[in-house]
């Protein structure tokens, strides 16, 4: 049997900063997501419809959201001002996945902490 890659290789971020991130000696100047130990971009135009009710672009349920895992971690930016619709939180009862929603510096805290069947979103401005 494979062992799983997830729990193998553990991603190390190491930087924070307003506007960038950085994973694995990689910097990411943009919101990014990590499913199954990889890095992607944030894919957040199908969540510009909701900008208006919030202010801000939201992480709403019309996103790609790495669903496939036990807990889902959501970093919020530095203010923690990222939006997360009730029908992601919804969503995620559903399907039985727990949910964190904290403050992105607090979120990588989490994410290394229990790196293990552990997605994640994260926000790196606001």
């Amino acid at each position: 049997m494979y062992p799983d890659t997830r729990e193998a290789m553990a991603m190390r971020i190491d930087q924070l900063t307003f506007g960038s991130i950085r994973i694995d000696g990689v910097i990411y100047e943009h919101d990014v997501v990590i499913a199954r130990a990889r890095v992607r971009k944030r894919k957040k135009k199908s969540s510009k419809p909701f900008r208006g009710a919030f202010g801000h672009t939201p992480l709403s349920i019309k996103e790609n959201i790495p669903w496939d895992c036990r807990r889902l971690v959501v970093g919020t930016g530095a203010d923690g001002a990222l939006p997360v619709m009730d029908e992601v939180k919804q969503e995620a009862a559903r399907r039985e996945v727990d949910l964190v929603i904290v403050p992105t510096r607090e979120a990588i805290r989490a994410l290394q902490a229990e790196p293990k069947d552990t997605n994640a979103i994260l926000h790196v401005t606001c």
